[in-house]
């Protein structure tokens, strides 16, 4: 049980490389267990106990099972997660050229990634392509996966850089440039990239008008370790909390309450756009859903305060190699459940009242759980709890699973954790 479903979630990355691609990935995989897809410009009509979901610009994700209950008593169940990682975007006209031989991609950094960890692997481009549509209004959208290895950012030589060892800044702007070729007598640098995006969607150039595209590591995750108790896997932060929590709304009864996933983007550049949390999308959605189920504005207030949610993003497991770095007497290791992470700061939204709901939660889960605290004298990350409290002022804890090598290309898990947190959202939803 707990390998198949580590080796289900390692699929799920894999198909996963951008958060396009995620959230193409959930529709398939809710569509196929009798979820059904409703839009935002379309008239809700929803049904106790139907099953439904929604997109937001192709790379956020809603999805809900109607309760038996009145929404304005049983309220809502929300488990949150945000489909993006960090990472390199390329930039428009992103074609450089070296020594008049080699052609480079002009990128900008996403987000916070650990940048020594992209140097030498080969990595793929995927993302979304904005096409000509019968309206100048209304561009048709098609997603793409080059998922063979196309470029490499290159490390220069120790023998050039012999202090490399001792530090090395990484300007990026200038040393994470990818390599895509060698020019030569066939070769069209202009508008190349285009070309490329052209022949891989069997159209004409001149029908692309722009795209939104990333590079990502090709090769596919794998369980690793002595025992094969790891899980070794690009974007786990936070893809790994978006499939807990789809395989526990699909694997959960339906009850009185009306269970949400919420799949946001762009939490790693701080949720400020129409499909971050920081934004009206989720209580919109939650409004139409009270609506629909012919509930007016007093019931969705009513809801919410009976609601509760769950913000599940990642959280730092000691690293053997660097104990120094945590909080003297809450300390979090792989293979030991669940974490609630805190902050005074308010970085985290956890405090005293849903920290006891998370623990009664991981109990009649039968789970093992951890904490997490900053060192003081460290400053911390945030998640998508804070914004989504203060939206919807309704109780959010802030937990994750534990992680090393957070933001790295490849990051490093447990079987036995992802077993454990599906597990306790199930539990989440089923209460």
């Amino acid at each position: 049980m707990e390998k198949q479903l580590a080796a289900d979630l390692i699929e799920f990355l894999y198909k996963s490389p951008t958060a396009y691609h995620s959230v193409k990935t959930i529709k398939e995989i809710l569509s196929s267990r009798g979820f059904k897809e409703i839009k935002e410009e379309e008239k809700w009509n929803l049904q106790k106990e139907g099953k439904y979901y929604v997109t937001k610009n192709d790379s956020a994700l809603i999805a809900f099972t109607v309760g038996k209950g009145e929404v304005e008593e049983a309220g809502f169940k929300l488990i949150g997660a945000h489909t993006d990682s960090p990472g390199f975007r390329i930039k428009a006209k992103p074609e450089m050229l070296s020594e008049n031989k080699y052609i480079k991609l002009n990128t900008e950094v996403y987000g916070g990634p650990l940048l020594y960890t992209w140097f030498d692997r080969p990595l793929g481009i995927a993302g979304k392509v904005a096409l000509k549509g019968k309206s100048p209004l209304k561009p048709k959208v098609e997603l793409i996966n080059i998922n063979r290895p196309v470029v490499i950012i290159p490390s220069v030589a120790i023998h050039m850089n012999r202090n490399v060892n001792e530090g090395f800044g990484v300007n990026k702007q200038k040393d994470t440039l990818p390599l895509l070729g060698l020019i030569n007598e066939k070769f069209e640098k202009d508008n190349y990239l285009i070309k490329i995006l052209a022949e891989e969607l069997k159209m004409e150039a001149d029908e692309i008008i722009g795209f939104d595209l990333g590079l990502y590591e090709i090769e596919k995750g794998s369980i690793m370790g002595i025992n094969e108790e790891f899980i070794s896997a690009g974007r786990l932060d936070d893809l790994w909390m978006v499939y807990a929590g789809m395989k526990a709304l699909i694997d959960s009864d339906i009850n009185a309450s009306t269970n949400v996933l919420v799949c946001v983007d762009n939490e790693e550049i701080g949720s400020h756009t129409a499909q971050g949390a920081d934004s009206a999308l989720l209580l919109n959605i939650l409004e139409r859903i009270t609506i629909a189920l012919g509930k007016d504005k007093e019931g969705l207030y009513r809801a919410l305060a009976n609601s509760i949610m769950i913000s599940a993003d990642l959280a730092h497991a000691v690293h053997p190699n660097a104990e120094e770095k945590h909080d003297p007497t809450n300390r979090p290791v792989l293979g030991e459940g669940p974490v609630l992470k805190t902050a005074a700061s308010g970085s985290y939204s956890t405090d005293s009242y849903n920290a006891a709901i998370f623990e009664g939660l991981c109990k009649a889960a039968g789970v093992p759980y951890q904490s997490f605290f900053n060192r003081s004298d460290v400053r911390g990350g945030s998640t998508i709890g804070p914004m989504t409290s203060s939206r919807l002022t309704i109780p959010v804890m802030d937990m994750g699973a534990p992680l090393l090598s957070m933001h790295s290309i490849r990051e490093l898990a447990s079987v036995k954790d992802n077993y454990y947190t599906i597990k306790l959202f199930k539990t989440f939803y089923n209460s």
